[in-house]
């Protein structure tokens, strides 16, 4: 008999009353109750989770089977029990306080197998005030791995793993530890996975803070703990990982992470455990850390990770209460700007007593750009820009900023000069207005004809981003993700220049981002989609007149461009304009009068510069027109066997012929 899709391990330890959502969360899921096991381990709760869930067992016989033991400490014995016993394909690790989106697991299930991954994180969404990781949920990852992602900054087990990947690699929950023993877990089957899925668009896993903060994944406790588990993952690092870039995206996380949270609990304890603590860390973290590593970290970071390896505690100590008072302060950090660098004046910049090298309060990679475009438009062969940008930070003195073009393919770059406008008490809503940028502003008028050093701009895909410099400090932004309520980020697509050299250029903002582009040369929209022919038939009021009728969305071309051509066998031509007026963005009309065509049988097109359209066919029914020309008569009907395109026979009548049919009729 098959077993089941998915095996739900639940590790429970005076839940209540968390536990019962939990497990009608899991009963209810849209995958069925016949593809799932559930599997609550009862780890010896005293608050009646154990007759909870023995009265759940009850209500769902099929589905939920309940072990009870005696308390363990902590929830790899009973993960590990109820991994034991799992039968399923996949096994999903949930925690007795949290609770499944109605979807998930179907939903990741799906996404496993369609993918042939080992591995799903389902998005996770934090309740009572639990935050939850974010930074891998940004997008569906149909297939990924852990070095090429960011799935390593979430470790915690509530993931679905499938289980014969755990069994090959032998992965049980260490239970010589408190804490960290997920990394242990959850590291190796990272590694080791055929393919990792990230489904972001779901809300997967409810990640409930605790009203008593008694969650097991909240029970810390001290540095000691955090010291145990710390060195057997680096371990871990530099046994499986080689050296080199992958090593250092992994080492990122618990340089970072880990580090911050065990000094955090270091601050509370005695001085004699400070300075061990301190002395194992720095001893622990030697292996992953080197200066190669710098341009991965923040600046506090970097500092943080220098105060460790020279085992300075005292400044230690003074920079984790300086970041307490940094979180709870409205204010960014002032900053220092030198040698066209910028360094935050967090503790000991530059104090000679300490020799803390610069590299360690460098944030100029960091500096948050601001900007908002409120103007952006085409006009003829110019794009004009208007707007702000800013360093955060950094006042609006010896002001650099620059516009830049950058083709997206080539790379090639050209750079233009904007001017600098006054922006008096910007920056007064941010920081409680300590920054202000009063020259912040920029407009720019950009001519595609010369922009390109005097020539004009070739085709290509030219992202438009904004130099934005200040006291010899300088970074760029694509610009218009940020943008005025006016100012519209949908496709213009404009013609300029003259007869066969007319060019479409566009402007418009990329998606999901919203930044600017232009477009020139139809890279990514084409110019005659712009373009519809509805019919043609004699005007009203003018029974020689053919009337062509249809709509341009086209933004703008020149006058006189938009034209019907016709050619007739014997190789005569004519053009008919349309108008009056610039069809641009709405409907036209062109008017052919058939008593300037000469004798023949007439094809055509719509033309426009070197685009075409074929024109519709006259309709069968359409009565010839008739007039004299030079007292002679003549005729313009349909011409027969011309297939399903416009053919207009054009020919002088022959009288003898008209008087023999008006007899014989």
């Amino acid at each position: 008999m098959a077993g089941p899709a998915v095996s739900v391990v639940i590790a429970a330890y005076n839940a209540m009353p968390y536990i019962t959502r939990c497990v009608t969360s899991v009963a209810e899921q849209s995958i069925g109750q016949d593809a799932l096991e559930i599997l609550a381990v009862d780890d010896g709760s005293t608050d009646g989770t154990s007759d909870e869930l023995d009265r759940l067992a009850k209500e769902y016989p099929a589905l939920l089977r309940v072990f009870h033991q005696s308390n363990s400490g902590g929830p790899s014995a009973p993960r590990n029990k109820g991994l034991d016993h799992a039968r399923g394909t996949f096994v999903f690790f949930l925690d007795a306080d949290d609770h499944l989106g109605p979807e998930a697991l179907q939903r990741m299930v799906a996404m496993a197998e369609t993918n042939g991954t080992d591995i799903v994180l389902g998005k996770m969404v934090g309740e009572g005030g639990r935050g939850a990781p974010t930074s891998m949920f940004r997008r569906n990852q149909p297939r990924t791995d852990v070095l090429s992602s960011r799935v390593y900054w979430t470790l915690n087990p509530m993931k679905l793993f499938r289980r014969d990947l755990l069994e090959r690699l032998e992965l049980r929950f260490p239970t010589d530890l408190k804490i960290g023993e997920d990394q242990l877990f959850v590291g190796p089957a990272y590694l080791h996975a055929d393919g990792i899925s990230v489904l972001a668009d779901y809300d997967c896993l409810f990640w409930v803070e605790r009203e008593d903060s008694g969650n097991i994944t909240l029970r810390t406790g001290g540095s000691e703990p955090r010291l145990r588990f710390l060195p057997r993952v680096v371990d871990m690092l530099l046994e499986q990982v080689p050296p080199g870039p992958g090593r250092d995206h992994l080492a990122h996380r618990h340089l970072t992470v880990e580090v911050q949270q065990l000094l955090d609990h270091l601050v509370h304890e005695p001085r004699p455990e400070q300075e061990k603590a301190l002395a194992r860390l720095a001893e622990v973290i030697a292996p992953l850390w080197h200066e190669g590593l710098n341009d991965r970290l923040s600046a506090m970071a970097r500092l943080r990770l220098h105060l460790v390896r020279h085992t300075m505690l005292d400044e230690l100590l003074e920079l984790v209460r300086f970041e307490g008072l940094l979180a709870n302060s409205g204010v960014a950090t002032p900053v220092l700007v030198d040698g066209g660098r910028a360094y935050a004046r967090y503790p000991y910049l530059r104090d000679p007593s300490r020799r803390i090298p610069d590299a360690c309060y460098d944030v100029t990679r960091q500096l948050g750009i601001r900007h908002l475009v409120t103007r952006a438009e085409l006009r003829g062969t110019v794009l004009h820009l208007t707007g702000h940008g800013y360093l955060h930070r950094v006042a609006t003195e010896d002001v650099s900023t620059e516009l830049v073009l950058r083709e997206r393919d080539s790379g090639t770059e050209h750079r233009l000069a904007v001017t600098h406008t006054a922006t008096p008490g910007l920056g007064k809503e941010e920081d409680e207005g300590r920054y202000l940028y009063d020259t912040a502003g920029f407009e720019a008028s950009v001519d595609i004809t010369t922009a390109a050093g005097g020539e004009p701009l070739p085709d290509g895909l030219w992202d438009i981003f904004l130099g934005v410099g200040a006291q010899g400090v300088s970074r760029e932004v694509r610009i218009g993700s940020r943008r005025r309520s006016d100012v519209s980020g949908a496709p213009t697509t404009h013609l300029v220049g003259s007869g066969e050299a007319l060019r479409a250029v566009t402007l418009y903002a990329t998606r999901p981002h919203g930044n600017f582009t232009l477009d020139i040369g139809e890279r990514k929209h084409e110019v005659l989609p712009h373009l519809d022919l509805d019919g043609v038939r004699w005007a009203t009021g003018a029974s020689t007149e053919l009337e062509l009728t249809g709509r341009c969305t086209l933004a703008a071309l020149p006058d006189g461009a938009l034209a019907v051509h016709l050619e007739n066998d014997r190789g005569r031509t004519a053009a008919f304009p349309a108008g009056p007026g610039s069809p641009a963005g709405g409907d036209f009309t062109v008017r052919v009068p058939v008593t300037e065509l000469t004798a023949g049988a007439w094809t055509g097109q719509l033309r426009l510069g070197p685009w075409s359209l074929s024109l519709p066919p006259l309709p069968h029914d359409l009565p010839p027109a008739t007039w004299r020309r030079r007292c002679l008569p003549w005729y313009a009907k349909p011409a027969p066997g011309r297939g399903e395109g416009f053919a207009l026979q054009v020919a002088r009548t022959d009288p003898v012929r008209a008087v023999t049919r008006r007899f014989t009729s």
